[in-house]
């Protein structure tokens, strides 16, 4: 029991700091971008990363070893929507990554080389798309804990 409720508060918190993470990205990408903008836009997404890989560590040790046996998840179709739906934030969030990945080294190397306001508008747009997606994942999680989808 001990474990789950970790597993649990572990998989939750790093959620809830993925949403913030997501969050900040979103109000922080906006046309104008000063060079220590993209720098924190760039951390932000570091930490965003990390925490998606802590989010599948925790659900897959959720899974594996919590209290509810493996088959109350697998033969969920709420478990897998949610699934997708984080698969889908995840693949939405690689396009973003390499932009301000490509942003930092290019402010790193001159402060003046900032992105074009029309290729921040472009990368804020699919910020928008993975915000619009990642308020499922708590929608099924919500339905998958009340045994909906079995």
């Amino acid at each position: 029991m001990t474990t789950d409720a970790w597993l649990a508060v572990i998989h939750h918190v790093a959620v809830f700091s993925l949403a913030a993470a997501l969050a900040a990205q979103w109000g922080l990408e906006r046309p104008g971008l000063s060079a220590a903008d993209v720098r924190r836009l760039a951390r932000i997404d570091a930490a965003y990363g990390t925490l998606i890989g802590v989010v599948i560590a925790a659900g897959v040790s959720r899974v594996i070893w919590g209290v509810k046996p493996a088959d109350f998840y697998l033969d969920s179709a709420t478990f897998w929507l949610k699934m997708v739906s984080l698969a889908v934030v995840a693949v939405l969030s690689i396009r973003p990554r390499l932009r301000h990945a490509a942003w930092r080294r290019a402010v790193d190397a001159d402060p003046s080389a900032l992105p074009p306001d029309h290729v921040v508008t472009a990368a804020h747009r699919i910020i928008n798309v993975q915000l619009a997606v990642f308020v499922l994942i708590p929608i099924f999680a919500a339905l998958m804990a009340r045994g909906i989808g079995n």
